[in-house]
């Protein structure tokens, strides 16, 4: 009973996140290991919501606010930008498998010698986009930047979501 309860539930979540960007067309990326879709296609009678850049919540008061300290490595740091975003677009009436472009700017980290840390932004990435609950992959860029609005900000994330239109009846 347990397993079939849990199996309907899973169920419901994928029907919800198909009906939730119903139109959207998600091309694979074939033969790439990251979690991201090659391209997406969006119809024409959809709205499409474009969120500012999101930086990192402060995570420690007693380090300078201007340090990698104040906010956490690029994993913490993705973390905490991706429930920021997922809270806007639940505030917009969307979800997370709305998202249908992302662009990233990482910064280098200066404990990994300057280089971005991209293996620390995509295990943060996988909680939110490409699981069980929520499959939908984005088409996504991502680079390294010389410096974001803050020098303790190694991540800065921009979102392109898409509200399907009005189903008629």
């Amino acid at each position: 009973m347990r397993t079939f309860l849990h199996a309907g539930i899973a169920g419901l979540l994928l029907l919800s996140a198909a009906a939730a960007s119903a139109g959207v067309v998600r091309h694979p990326n074939r033969g790439n290991t990251l979690p991201i879709s090659a391209a997406v296609e969006v119809p024409a009678d959809a709205s499409l919501v474009f969120v500012s850049g999101v930086v990192p919540p402060r995570i420690s008061a007693s380090a300078p606010v201007d340090s990698v300290d104040a906010y956490g490595d690029t994993k913490t740091q993705a973390q905490g930008v991706f429930a920021s975003i997922e809270r806007q677009l639940k505030e917009m009436g969307l979800g997370m498998g709305d998202v249908v472009k992302m662009q990233v700017f990482l910064v280098g980290d200066p404990r990994l010698g300057g280089r971005m840390d991209l293996e620390g932004f995509t295990a943060a990435y996988r909680q939110y986009f490409g699981t069980s609950g929520q499959p939908n992959l984005p088409a996504r860029s991502s680079l390294q930047a010389a410096g974001l609005v803050n020098p303790g900000y190694l991540v800065e994330v921009e979102v392109t979501a898409v509200r399907p239109p009005p189903a008629h009846h």
